[in-house]
């Protein structure tokens, strides 16, 4: 079973979704002042519970390109779109995204039109 953590600039609705789908998910609310967690911290927190990263924060992307793997990243490039949207978008897409890390990929970024593993 995959474990995530999902940034708090994305909804706390998104990890009732992956828990509702079998995954073990928490959002960084879930953590005393969590919606002030820096990503030093969120990238702690990832690593100590071997968790992926769910963002739109191209910080993280950037962090793995420069230092690599743990922790790993689902980085969601949709810009601005409604909840519903995202949680319908990663549905649409979630065996795929559970399938390539279950195959070893250390970041995926998903947007409207793509799944892309790296």
């Amino acid at each position: 079973m995959l474990k995530f953590i999902v940034d708090t600039q994305l909804p706390p609705r998104l990890a009732n979704f992956l828990n509702q789908s079998g995954a073990d998910t928490i959002h960084t609310t879930h953590f005393e002042n969590g919606h002030l967690l820096d990503d030093a911290s969120i990238r702690k927190i990832a690593i100590q519970e071997d968790r992926i990263i769910i963002t739109k924060d191209s910080d993280f992307r950037d962090y793995f390109l420069l230092k690599g793997s743990p922790p790993n990243v689902l980085l969601i490039k949709t810009g601005n779109i409604s909840n519903q949207d995202l949680i319908d978008l990663l549905k649409n897409n979630f065996k795929v995204i559970v399938g390539l890390f279950e195959k070893g990929n250390n970041m995926i970024v998903v947007d409207q039109q793509s799944v892309t593993a790296y």
